[in-house]
């Protein structure tokens, strides 16, 4: 009975993401920014359905997925800088630029918890310090090799409009340090506050760990 719940529960999940997806891919500010912004999600997704029979996680772990997902199509439809609640924000608090990127990297940290469950049920590392620290490090790494991707595409494609939509630094020449803090407090607010509910929903999973 619970199984099945969570299984309707993960569908649910999956057609909004299929929604905003084709929400997302009608006439984007930029279909090449689009592209960069989504395709890192599609793969991500992908590789989530496919092992869904054989390794199926925590709903809490679908959810934050689910929310990346949304996160990235957003940001692909309209471009990270340019995403109009958040320019909205921008004029009514006189910010110098809109921050949907940083939101987003702060939410890119709650990714922590998928990881977290994967080193939980794929290794001998046990509940602790230790875990925070190596699950802590393993988000950070991924931030950073984001931010290695961005600027690959920018040297490919030789600085041009497109690579400075999908950077999106807004002229700030510590954007790159600054996605990787944000990630970093984030991961570490996911796994202070979300970890004990993460432990319950871990104990009813059916799958034991390996």
């Amino acid at each position: 009975m619970e199984q099945a719940r969570q299984t309707r529960i993960h569908g649910l999940l999956l057609l909004i993401v299929a929604a905003v997806f084709v929400w997302s891919a009608i006439r984007p500010t930029s279909y090449a920014v689009w592209a960069l912004e989504v395709a890192p999600a599609l793969v991500g997704l992908a590789i989530v359905m496919a092992l869904y029979r054989r390794f199926r996680l925590t709903t809490m772990s679908y959810v934050i997925i689910a929310m990346l997902a949304v996160l990235m199509f957003i940001g692909g439809h309209y471009i990270y800088s340019k995403v109009p609640f958040f320019n909205w924000i921008k004029d009514a608090f006189h910010f110098e630029r809109n921050h949907y990127d940083r939101f987003g990297h702060f939410l890119k940290g709650t990714f922590a918890i998928v990881l977290r469950e994967i080193v939980l049920r794929k290794t001998p590392l046990s509940r602790g310090p230790w875990l925070f620290t190596i699950v802590t490090s393993m988000s950070l790494a991924i931030a950073a090799l984001y931010e290695i991707i961005e600027w690959l595409v920018s040297l490919i494609s030789k600085g041009g409009k497109a690579s400075k939509d999908f950077l999106g630094t807004q002229g700030d020449i510590w954007d790159t340090q600054w996605d990787m803090v944000c990630t970093l407090i984030g991961t570490i607010v996911a796994l202070l506050l979300l970890s004990r509910w993460h432990n319950r929903q871990l104990a009813r999973l059916d799958q034991p760990r390996s």
